[in-house]
């Protein structure tokens, strides 16, 4: 798979995941009513992370928003805060990620400028995800902690021959939703992580050779130059003085 299409189907994935993360903090079906075992069925209730509603069986809904912020339990504040860090880390990441797309020019930004502004947004996706499964599974366990504690006192009374009506709260869509956001976050900000590798320039292996051609003992030939040693230069000198000193015949006419 080459960089730009791995880095495309990443940043695909990861706005998907962003968009879901957004939908699912604003969707009011976190928690939905149980209707199972239950006498009443002209009121259907379900409860968001900012307000609860009820639907009656004639169409009408009216949702309630939740005015205060002590009141409310903790585990739900936590998800609320959950969620916020997720959204926000995403905006941020997709911000990132867009000047980062290896199609997109801007002045004279490199390779390795790019590289690690889509290492950096598939950091923040990758986060994001995880809050986002964080929260919606905190939930999660806090619905099936209090549908068991539920169920459990509906038949408590006369020994479990009376069954009192009790409001249970069950999965909603938006849990769904949320679990599926943070998955394509996570896969979208690893393929991220994997572009990066592709997008950083290669090393050159060549290794300088600095050449001095303004020395005194370099010899210039047709075939190439070579520079005489020291030694060399000693021998040379030593041999006309040799030369010198023992003249041969024909030096005298």
């Amino acid at each position: 798979m080459s960089t730009t299409l791995c880095q495309m189907i990443g940043f695909f994935l990861s706005t998907l995941g962003f968009a879901g993360c957004i939908a699912a903090t604003g969707l009011d079906m976190w928690s939905t009513q149980d209707l199972y075992d239950n006498p009443v069925t002209s009121v259907f209730q379900y409860e968001g992370l900012w307000r609860s509603c009820v639907k009656q069986s004639s169409g009408l809904t009216e949702c309630r928003p939740y005015y205060t912020i002590l009141g409310l339990p903790a585990m739900l504040q936590a998800v609320r805060a959950l969620m916020i860090v997720g959204i926000v880390l995403g905006a941020i990441g997709l911000l990132v990620s867009i000047f980062a797309l290896k199609c997109i020019r801007i002045g004279n930004m490199d390779d390795s400028a790019k590289a690690n502004m889509t290492l950096t947004s598939g950091i923040m996706f990758i986060v994001s995800g995880i809050c986002a499964i964080a929260g919606v599974s905190v939930f999660a366990n806090m619905l099936v902690t209090n549908f068991w504690m539920s169920t459990a006192n509906m038949y408590s009374g006369m020994g479990g021959m009376v069954q009192t009506v009790q409001t249970r709260y069950t999965f909603g869509s938006a849990l769904f939703v949320g679990w599926v956001a943070g998955g394509l976050a996570v896969i979208g900000g690893i393929m991220m992580c994997i572009a990066c590798r592709g997008l950083v320039p290669e090393e050159t292996h060549y290794k300088a050779v600095s050449y001095n051609a303004s020395g005194p003992n370099v010899a210039y030939r047709t075939g190439g130059y070579r520079t005489s040693t020291a030694y060399e230069s000693k021998m040379k000198s030593k041999n006309g003085d040799e030369a010198q000193s023992h003249p041969s015949k024909y030096d005298y006419v």
